[in-house]
């Protein structure tokens, strides 16, 4: 469509809109919903990447430390550890603070009367733990602690350090296995839902333009070029594919805005809050979607109506 065509194209549409309400409802609903479908999947995967990706930084190691340890070897391997790749911090937990911790984690399980009855002896170890700038390496920081000749020095069980490690590997690797097909089942569902949508398009405007044929043989006939012909029909596309998704937008903020401060409400230890910028960058890319789809839809039904 060529800027000199952009008014008349306009013109056209409008008027089909005007002439033809029931065919367009059809295809700004058609449209609405498969945007819906898309828009809903696509917020759905961020929040859940979100809840993953938080559950992942929650994924630590605990290197355990002998009761007889040197205080100045611990800080000197402290040190060490915070240099080494995938390591973004780490802290000393003391006997004491394990303690705590382990009250506060037990709260519901009488966690009291267990620690009456150690009658004031402590048996946990004090610990570090390192928190990592990238989860999937755990076993490999886990492997280099237990490799490490200054941790054994320090370990909890000198004589085999990697009992003196602990990061639950079998509970590490699920939760890293289920992300990672979590993350590679958004793209690929969320691209066949987009090529769901524009078969649905795509026919819903074939049958627009199938019932005007005849208007467009007599267009031709005048002698009218392929693009002033096509014009209206990529802009009447257009018009419904902007529709559709403003209305998917519309509903999935209405979504958001209901169903996600209830879900926070009874589900507390969770966090179900999705950045402003990303929502955006969700609703933009449904605009940009709906219109190439309705662009594209609308170029591919035409092709039939204007080979020589």
């Amino acid at each position: 469509m060529v800027p000199s065509n952009l008014g008349y194209s306009l013109h056209e549409a409008g008027r089909h809109f005007r002439r033809n309400w029931s065919t367009v409802m059809g295809a700004i609903v058609t449209i609405f919903l498969s945007l819906f479908v898309i828009g809903l999947f696509a917020v759905g995967s961020v929040l859940l990447n979100r809840i993953a990706g938080n559950v992942e930084d929650q994924v630590t190691i605990q290197a355990f430390l002998s009761d007889d340890a040197n205080k100045a070897s611990v800080d000197a391997f402290q040190q060490k550890v915070q240099g080494w790749e995938y390591v973004q911090g780490v802290t000393y937990k003391s006997k004491e603070e394990a303690l705590e911790s382990y009250k506060q984690k037990m709260s519901n399980k009488n966690a009291s009367d267990v620690v009456a009855a150690l009658d004031g002896d402590n048996p946990l170890p004090a610990s570090l733990v390192i928190t990592l700038s990238d989860p999937s390496k755990v076993e490999s920081v886990a492997g280099n602690l237990t490799a490490d000749a200054d941790f054994k020095g320090i370990a909890d069980d000198a004589n085999d350090p990697s009992q003196s490690v602990q990061y639950g590997r079998e509970t590490v690797k699920k939760l890293l296995s289920v992300t990672y097909y979590l993350r590679v089942g958004t793209v690929v569902l969320v691209a066949l839902l987009a090529f769901i949508a524009f078969v649905f398009i795509n026919n819903t405007i074939r049958l627009a333009i199938s019932a005007r044929r005849r208007e467009i043989a007599i267009m031709r006939l005048v002698g009218a070029s392929n693009g002033f012909i096509r014009g209206p029909f990529l802009a009447e596309g257009m018009l419904e594919s902007l529709i559709g998704s403003l209305l998917a937008i519309a509903v999935l903020q209405a979504g958001v805005s209901i169903v996600l401060p209830r879900l926070q409400a009874g589900l507390t230890f969770l966090s179900f809050d999705i950045p402003v910028p990303m929502l955006v960058l969700t609703y933009a890319a449904l605009v940009a979607i709906g219109c190439l789809l309705g662009l594209f839809g609308s170029a591919i039904a035409m092709r039939r109506y204007l080979k020589v």
